[in-house]
This record gives structure tokens, sequence and C-alpha cells, in this order.
């Protein structure tokens, strides 16, 4: 089956016509500070190359970290924010040997470029997949066959059915104690579904590295991606009489922006969202992208290595705080399990350049990272979409993502295999990738929060693979039906390459 490939979308959804996008130690207890604590060097440095931003990884203890950032001006770096419960600082520097010099400083572990293009301002362009909006007629359609416990357009999310999330509603929708972050390209908090569930103490703005609080500075600009408000709108859209249905919509959600106006998710962004929901006391985050600029990051590239450790320590910083993780698989229909992978995308803020790659050396991050739930993404048939990335041992669980109608068709009163939720000015819309997988997983994930506040993110985890409901790799997987094996699943029907341990159950999620 040919697969297009766009390294344009860097959220983790597809476009409307499904275009194959691809994918997509412990810690110290200081804080973060916002400056160095040393003063600026006097030693004559180059400052003449292009500015790019660095995360400096330390080892772990305050004496270490204050060497650290005055060897950071010494070697021609400014401190952006230093991440001292993690031992990440986040560096400006227009210094070409930055990189090289840090690295051989005392207390330094690692350190390296979180980009290969300049600090620039950037012209704004949408990333994401372009929506395909609802029409009026369509939604006067589903609004016309809605019981009265339905939300007007719910009969058009074939989604929720598919892991009972309809039948879980009737228990319960969820607890407004638990609070999903949306780590994504921002959330449209002023959206008639999203504002009764929207947390704005849990909202920031981390595209610098530092959160920025500002009021709306979480929001999408103007011709920015709509990519996170239709996130937040599966995890919890109210059950308000208005629109869709969230997975869980009786729980908060929070925006979490960390990309660029150009839609690149940068390391430092990313550990900042980490590092803020885990300050926030944030239950699950969701994260549907994979992080700027490698499709894989290899851990013994200096640069990329760096970028590996830096995200790591956040993330396991969030989870030692009891944030759970979900992360998209991906939309390339790679194997992660597989020896080797051709990348022909990185760098994609520069120019690409050819390689192959071993993933188990390499990896998607954050989807790849210890700890992190990993989503697959499946169709209205049920069946792992025709673009999601799969392979045993990295796949946790599969949810609906959607597909193209053409490869699995839902069933009635559903017109669209694609995923219905909610677009920035009080609009909903279809999507497709495992960035709609993804959501539904952290949907579930807060329902089980609420239903074992106590239970520890490892707790939870476990319940959500208990509780996912098995699902065997069935027939040789031909999804356009031309004769020819699409993908190969490996494993048994409790745990396999394209579903894990199955496809969540949200009704087993407040019931058991």
């Amino acid at each position: 089956m040919a697969h297009l490939a766009s390294r344009r979308t860097r959220a983790l959804a597809l476009p409307v016509g499904l275009a194959l996008t691809a994918s997509l130690g412990f810690l110290p207890t200081a804080v973060a500070s916002a400056a160095p604590a040393d003063g600026p060097s006097t030693a004559a440095v180059t400052a003449d190359g292009p500015k790019l931003s660095y995360v400096v990884n330390t080892k772990l203890g305050s004496g270490a970290v204050k060497h650290v950032r005055k060897a950071i001006a010494d070697a021609g770096g400014t401190v952006v924010i230093s991440y001292d419960r993690i031992g990440v600082i986040v560096v400006h520097s227009q210094n070409p040997d930055f990189a090289r010099t840090i690295r051989q400083a005392r207390g330094v572990t690692s350190a390296g470029a979180t980009r290969t293009n300049p600090i620039v301002p950037q012209a704004t362009k949408d990333v994401g997949s372009a929506a395909q909006p609802l029409t009026a007629a369509q939604a006067a359609a589903a609004a016309a066959g809605a019981t009265a416990a339905q939300d007007p357009l719910e009969p058009l999310q074939w989604d929720l059915p598919a892991i009972k999330a309809d039948k879980a509603h009737e228990i319960s929708e969820g607890s407004g104690e638990v609070t999903v972050a949306v780590i994504d390209t921002g959330v449209d908090d002023t959206h008639p579904d999203l504002a009764p569930n929207f947390d704005r103490a849990a909202s920031a703005n981390c595209v610098t590295g530092a959160p920025d609080t500002t009021e709306g500075s979480w929001r999408p600009a103007a011709g920015e991606s709509d990519h996170g408000t239709h996130v937040a709108g599966t995890i919890a859209a109210a059950k308000n009489g208005v629109g869709v249905t969230g997975v869980a919509p009786g729980v908060k959600v929070s925006g979490i922006k960390v990309s660029t106006p150009s839609g690149f998710f940068y390391t430092e962004a990313v550990v900042c969202g980490f590092m803020w929901a885990a300050e926030q006391g944030v239950e699950v985050t969701n994260n549907s992208y994979y992080t700027d600029p490698w499709l894989f990051n290899c851990k013994n590239d200096p640069d990329q290595g760096a970028l590996v450790e830096a995200v790591a320590r956040a993330s396991r910083y969030a989870e030692r705080k009891g944030t759970v993780n979900v992360a998209a698989a991906g939309n390339s229909d790679h194997d992660l399990a597989a020896d080797a992978i051709e990348d022909t995308t990185s760098p994609n803020d520069t120019t690409p350049v050819t390689r192959t790659i071993d993933p188990a050396e390499c990896l998607d991050i954050p989807a790849q990272l210890p700890g992190i739930v990993t989503v697959a993404a499946t169709g209205a048939k049920g069946l792992k979409s025709s673009y999601s990335n799969y392979g045993l041992g990295v796949i946790d669980v599969a949810a609906p993502g959607g597909d193209s109608t053409r490869f699995q068709t839902p069933a009635p009163p559903a017109t669209s295999g694609l995923i219905l939720s909610t677009l920035p000015g009080g609009k909903f819309g279809y999507k497709a990738g495992t960035s709609m997988a993804a959501p539904h997983v952290a949907g579930v994930v807060a329902l089980i929060k609420s239903t074992h506040p106590r239970a520890s993110a490892y707790q939870v985890k476990a319940l959500l693979t208990h509780q996912a409901d098995a699902t065997a790799c069935g027939a040789p997987y031909d999804i356009d039906g031309d004769g020819a094996v699409d993908a190969v699943c490996e494993g048994g029907t409790n745990y396999n390459g394209f579903y894990g341990a199955g496809v969540v159950d949200a009704l087993d999620a407040v019931r058991r």
C-alpha cells in the first residue's frame, strides 16, 4: 500500500483525505529559576553565529547546577529558565561552539541544540491537518436523531460506543477534581463545549521553554492550528446540550501551548509542558505530537541524545508527581519494533537527510520514552487504522483515531470514519490520526482516576491495560483490499503489536 509522507504536520493528526503524515536517574528537589545564579561572564567568546536554543542536562544537586550556570555564561549562553528539580537548563546562544564547549564543563551530562534553524520570527501557517468542518445539514440531521440523553451531535460520534463511553456516562461522567492537560497547539477555552470544564489555573504558554500564564496565552492565535482544540473536545467536551460529548465530560481540561506559530514542537517547550503540568498537580497529560526537528532522536548523537534525556527527565518527573502521560504513536504506518526504519524527513526545520535508524536506539519522543502510555489508532470497524504506527513491545493500548471511510465505514447514523470534535470559534469538525486516538485514552485514564482518586500513576496505568478489551491480530492485514499485506501484526490475543493490551474500555473504568 502506498503512503504519502508530509513532514509539515508535526501534530499527529491526518488531513481529511488521509494523506499519511510521518508521526508521528530520578530527580532533585530544588526550584525552577528564570535567571542564572552567577553574573554575566567577561570571557571572550564568539557570538556571531545563528541564535539557537539548547538544553543543558546537569548532574543533580544545587552545586552542580550553579557551576553549570556559570559555565553557560562563560560559553556565551543566556539562561532562559533552569528546571533545577530535574537538572535541565534551557539556554540561548549565538556561539557556534556553545554545545561543544559546554559539554566539557564539570557537572554537565549532555547538551544539545533543540533545533537546526535559528530562532527568528516565522510566518504563521496551518500545521495541523485541516479539519473537515461539520455542515449545517449534518448537524441538523444528527440533532434530529439524538436522544434526550445525548448531546445534539453525539449520534455522529461512533468512537464513543466503540470504547463504551456512552454506557460509562450512565454511571459517571468523571470528577471535576481531575484535570487532563492538553500539551499541544493551544486550546480555545471560549468554545461553548469546552468553557464549562476548562482549568485556567493549569494552563500556560510554554513555547519559549518558560511558562507564560498571561490570560489567553494558551489559545491558538488566528491562523494557527486547531489541533489542540480538537483534542481537548475528545477528552472533556461537556455534556451540556451543546455539540459533542467528550470521553470524560465531567473532568477538567487545560491547555499547555507548546508549538510555535509555524507548528514546531521543540524540546524546551515540551520540557516546560511536562514540568508545568506536574507542578500544577495535573492528573493526566495528552501528547499528540512528536518533538521536532527529528522524527527519531538517536541517543548516540550528542545533540539528539541530549533532547531524549531532557524530555525523559521531565516526563519522569511528572509521573513521579502522580501524572499519567499519554502519547500518540504516530501516523507513518511504521513498525516501531522493526530492526531498521528509513527516515527521510529529519531534520524538518532545515534540510532533511535520508538515514536508516534503529528505533530501539533512535526514539520518537515522547511516544517511545519509558513510562509513557503509547497509543495506536483504530477505525470504525475496530481495525488498526491504515496510517497508525505499531510495534510489539511499543504499543500499550489502542483507541479510535479514525480512518478513511472507504477503508472503515461506521454504522449509521454516523457517516464519516473520522473523529468529530471541537474546533476554535465554537465550531465542530472531523480529523483523523493517532492524535485523535490518544485523547480517547487520556479520557479513559481520567475516568479511572475519578473512580480511584488515590491510585498512583503506576496503578492507574495497570488498571488501564488490565481493563482494556483484548483484541487479536485477526486475518492478515490488507486494509485497502488490494491483496497485499500492508502491515504484519505480531503477538497473541492478549498483547500484540497492533493493539497492545487491547482497545481501552471506558465502562470498566467507572465500574471497577
